[in-house]
């Protein structure tokens, strides 16, 4: 359970914006997102070594 501890005179707007921060931090939407349809592990694999050569060739290109 995520608990948003608001401080006296604290603008409501402020509260609901840590509240969605530590929701998106926990992974709950990613996580559904994932579960909705299964992919298989050798799929899996496979897109994680094209974000892998993604992320290097863009560490590259910034050095």
């Amino acid at each position: 359970m995520i608990v948003v501890p608001v401080k006296e005179g604290e603008n409501i707007e402020r509260a609901l914006k840590k509240f969605k921060r530590k929701f998106e931090k926990t992974g709950v939407v990613k996580e559904l997102r994932a579960r909705q349809q299964f992919d298989k592990p050798s799929v899996l694999k496979r897109l994680a070594k094209e974000h892998a050569v993604y992320v290097q060739k863009m560490h590259r290109v910034e050095d």
